[in-house]
């Protein structure tokens, strides 16, 4: 069923207020895929926090126009689905695992802001590590001097308390 002007007007409204606070946008080819497959699809989609959903190229043409993923208009053609995310790591995960194991889904190209990525760019930004991860091990990186040295000094009163108990213990024996 086609869409009147103003469901029209509503969709590119829409994905342009996607694409204004997008870091990614992931285009996949979903010819012959079962509807089962594509609702787990948009359940782990959501559950990561992407914009996923099966767009007329026109519209999405319309809503990229003068932004910085204009260059991705080229790419729009078939049946697609768009997965749109401010984290471009989480995206390109999820579209790029689910593919893995449906080959149905196709993933076609992508692109980050002025940049317009291949399917093999997609898959390579999909084996990065995700933003908590790499969070996580730059404070990791930052507390291990500041531990080490805690321990550092920890370890001379230590050390002197083991020496007087030794002294303790030795001068208990002789007696």
């Amino acid at each position: 069923m086609s869409l009147n002007l103003e469901e029209k007007k509503a969709v590119v409204a829409e994905v342009t207020g996607q694409v204004t606070e997008a870091q990614a946008i992931i285009l996949a080819e979903y010819r012959g895929m079962a509807v089962s497959d594509m609702t787990v699809l948009r359940a782990k989609a959501r559950a990561a926090g992407v914009y996923f959903r099966v767009l007329k190229n026109t519209l999405v043409r319309r809503a990229v126009a003068d932004t910085p993923f204009a260059g991705l208009a080229d790419q729009m053609v078939g049946p697609l689905v768009y997965g749109i995310s401010a984290d471009p790591v989480a995206v390109a995960k999820v579209i790029h695992e689910f593919a893995k194991g449906n080959d149905k889904l196709v993933i076609k190209g992508g692109a980050m802001p002025n940049s317009v990525m291949s399917a093999k760019d997609v898959s390579s930004l999909a084996t990065m590590p995700s933003r908590e991860e790499l969070i996580a091990k730059l404070m990791g990186t930052m507390q291990a001097p500041v531990t080490k040295f805690v321990q550092t000094l920890n370890e001379v009163p230590t050390k002197f308390v083991r020496g007087l108990a030794a002294v303790r213990d030795q001068k208990e024996a002789t007696v």
